[in-house]
This record gives C-alpha cells, sequence and structure tokens, in this order.
C-alpha cells in the first residue's frame, strides 16, 4: 500500500479569506516503510503572511519572493499523490487550503486528484485519548520521538514527524502477510506474480513464558510511553485455544 503523509504551511488561519499556501511537504510510505522518495516545495503567495502565521513558520514575504508559484508545481503535486492514501493530521485545514489553490487554476478539487482516501490523524489521535492534548508536538511525546530540532514548524519536517506518529500509532497493523509480500518483490524484481493468500500455511505457535513476559514488557513501555493505557491492553488476546480453533476455521472456508 502506498500512503503519503502530507503537511501545509500557510500565509493564515483561513482559505476563504484570501490566505494561500507558502510551503507543502509529502512523505511517501510504501507497506509501512518510509521509502526516502519525498516531496517539497516553498511557494511564492504573492502576498504577505499573517503576523501570527509568520511566528509560527519564520517563512518570510523576502525568502518566498523567488518561489515557484503554486501555479507551476500543481502539476507535480498531483503526479506525487496521485493512487495513493492521504495521512493528514487536521485534514480539513489542508485540504481546504489545497481546494482554493486548484479553484485559482480552476481545477476540480484536491481530492478529486487523490488515490483512495484520506486518514485524519487528529481524528484517530482524539479517538485513542479523548480529553488529552493531540496536537503533533504532544504527540511526538507522548510516543517518545523526539522533535527538539522543531524550532519553527515546517511542511517536509512536520510530515516526517508525523509519518513516525502514525505508525507509532497504528503499530498493531503490521502483518506477517505484509512482510512477506515486501521481501519477496525485494528479492526478486523481476517476479511478476504476487502472493497467492489462500496457499499460505501459517503454524500457530502458543508463546513460551519467557515470550509472554517480554511482551508483557512491551506493553509496560508503551502505557509508559503513552502516559495512559494502550490500546494492546483494552481488548485482551483470546485464548490460545480459540485462537488455533480460529486459524482453522481461516484454512477450511
Amino acid at each position: 500500500m502506498r500512503q503519503i503523509i502530507l503537511d501545509t504551511e500557510t500565509t493564515g488561519l483561513n482559505a476563504k479569506s484570501g490566505d494561500r499556501i507558502i510551503e507543502i511537504g509529502c512523505v511517501e510510505l510504501l507497506n509501512r516503510r518510509l521509502t526516502g522518495n519525498n516531496l517539497h516545495f516553498y511557494v511564492n503567495p504573492e502576498r504577505d503572511s499573517d503576523p501570527g502565521a509568520l511566528a509560527v513558520h519564520g517563512l518570510t514575504t523576502e525568502f518566498l519572493s523567488d518561489k515557484p508559484k503554486f501555479a507551476e508545481v500543481a502539476d507535480a503535486i498531483v503526479d506525487f499523490v496521485k493512487g495513493a492514501e492521504l495521512i493528514i493530521h487536521n485534514a480539513p485545514f489542508d485540504i481546504a487550503f489545497l481546494d482554493a489553490e486548484f479553484s485559482l487554476l480552476g481545477l476540480p478539487g484536491f481530492c478529486d486528484h487523490c488515490g483512495t482516501g484520506i486518514i485524519d490523524t487528529l481524528v484517530q489521535a482524539k479517538t485513542m485519548f479523548p480529553g488529552k492534548r493531540n496536537s503533533l508536538d504532544a504527540l511526538c511525546d507522548r510516543f517518545g520521538i523526539s522533535n527538539a530540532h522543531r524550532t519553527l514548524h515546517g511542511a517536509l519536517l512536520d510530515s516526517e514527524l508525523l509519518a513516525e506518529v502514525y505508525l507509532a500509532m497504528t503499530r498493531g497493523q503490521e502483518s506477517l502477510v505484509i512482510d512477506m509480500i515486501g521481501d519477496t518483490a525485494a528479492a526478486g524484481a523481476a517476479l511478476t506474480t504476487g502472493v497467492v493468500l489462500e496457499a499460505l500455511e501459517l503454524p500457530v505457535l502458543a508463546a513460551t513464558d519467557d515470550e509472554l513476559a517480554a511482551h508483557e514488557a512491551v506493553l509496560n513501555d508503551l502505557d509508559k510511553a503513552m502516559k495512559g493505557v494502550s490500546v494492546w491492553r483494552i481488548e485482551p488476546a483470546p485464548p490460545a485455544d480459540a485462537a488455533v480453533a480460529a486459524h482453522a476455521d481461516a484454512q477450511s472456508a
């Protein structure tokens, strides 16, 4: 699965009142792995930033004056995100600005150019940590992700931090099948056949006492990093015999 973590910086808070995008950063994930294939543009908004916004991002009118206008980078942005699932923190904000920029160019809204959908990590975080602060800085602190170098907001830097936060928030979604597909593709790029899921014979091995103790230690570390209770403690794992029965049912289906 190809996913793009996206962030923007803007001249202010309201796209409808004429505020513009001044920076866009995109980070690529492929099967939950950072690829290093990123997209980053500074954009000349043809206007000044509001003082409050300037204090946040530090991108002055003088610095942006020789940067490309949005019309000059729009095609590159569309090509980069095409076919991918987007991951954005507080997605309505960034999408509103992207829609406004595309509207100025007489083009359909940004989501019409995207792939399979949008994940809003702010919504996810509010569900996981109700009543707590869920800004990007707060989530970095909660998951033990260093953001000491983030003295000012920056679209690419924030996308890179959000990628780490998203992977930490969804750590339980990795699967053996995804790893096998990724390893197969890397080992034999010339192969064109995929993995036939029905043909996979996965053994069911009960955890040893040492493995259970190690698992408990990992959960304790997660609870400490989150300063709360991790999602894996909320829903207890099924007993070993139930897991074996479920596996047998899946194989016979």
